[in-house]
């Protein structure tokens, strides 16, 4: 069982599921998919006996967004394969940036341009069709793919971008991780593209949240939204605490809050661990009361203007 929360990040980014699925017709041939090497369980031990040189690529700073969190991490992992040749390069003409490669890899003799991006998505149903939303609303998961599709991938075509490449790109595809969020019975409908083994939690409203039900409950920081949590019991918050929690931040701040529910680690995790470690079993973001309806108004505006 891995300890290091940075290094079981990592392997969450190797291991999940994909978001979305490559064979799907409107992602155009264009999503990549993750190979780990076949001794990754080996080195990701290794790593997490030793996590410093991780510790020192990350060099995190107090506010790092998770976007480039999770970038910089498999930045780390491509380097350490070997098969990275540059990582965040912007590409700029005079004083106009034009864009920014996320990795230029080395696959045997080809040159491989990859967007990356994770994202966290809650459905909301009252839309006049599927629409995935991020927690803070401006963003959805569609308008973010159209954006990666039209133009991330194709910089490779931009003149300013030649100087950046040994040679021309043979694939320019976009690697996606993330988890959907679901509330109650709602599901996605069958055409959005996606992986029938993606990663799923929940959303509820405040109102709602009183009914969960759990050992632990622990709200969750940014850079703590990819891997489910593993702490010690005496991290974690009983349901009443992690309720005032909610309140305090919906006071000032409407943005949707993570959560993590946790129960108490298998046996042989506490042996491999330490006695009182808390594994997570679900997650989902809590809401305020009145988020249904001011999302559904905004996605509503989007469907008139597009």
């Amino acid at each position: 069982m891995l300890r290091d929360p940075h290094v079981r990040a990592l392997a969450w980014l190797l291991d999940a599921p994909d978001l979305l699925d490559p064979a799907a017709p409107q992602w155009q041939n264009k999503i990549a998919t993750l190979v780990p090497s076949s001794d990754l369980q080996t080195w990701l031990c290794q790593l997490d006996q030793s996590p410093e040189p991780l510790h020192a690529f990350l060099a995190l700073r107090p506010y790092e967004r998770l976007g480039r969190y999770a970038e910089k991490l498999l930045a780390f992992y491509f380097g350490c394969q070997e098969n990275l040749l540059a990582h965040g390069v912007q590409v700029r003409a005079g004083n106009e940036t034009i864009g920014e490669f996320d990795y230029l890899l080395r696959d045997g003799d080809a040159l491989v341009h990859w967007e990356f991006a994770t994202k966290l998505y809650l459905l909301e149903g009252s839309a006049d069709g599927d629409y995935f939303v991020g927690p803070n609303r401006a963003d959805t998961l569609l308008t973010k793919m159209r954006k990666i599709l039209d133009r991330q991938l194709s910089l490779g075509q931009h003149p300013a971008a030649q100087v950046h490449l040994a040679g021309p790109i043979d694939r320019a595809q976009a690697l996606v991780k993330g988890w959907l969020f679901y509330h109650g019975e709602d599901q996605p409908g069958p055409a959005l593209g996606l992986t029938a083994d993606h990663c799923r939690g929940f959303w509820c409203s405040m109102a709602d949240a009183v009914q969960l039900d759990a050992s632990g409950f622990v709200l969750l920081p940014r850079l703590s939204w990819l891997a489910p949590l593993q702490v010690d019991a005496d991290q974690t918050l009983d349901k009443e605490a992690m309720l005032q929690g909610l309140q305090q931040h919906f006071v000032e701040n409407p943005m949707p809050v993570l959560v993590s529910l946790l129960q108490p680690a298998s046996s042989a995790v506490q042996e491999e661990s330490r006695a009182g470690s808390m594994q997570e079993t679900a997650r989902g973001f809590i809401v305020p009361d009145d988020w249904r309806e001011r999302t559904g108004q905004r996605a509503q505006r989007s469907f008139i203007s597009s």
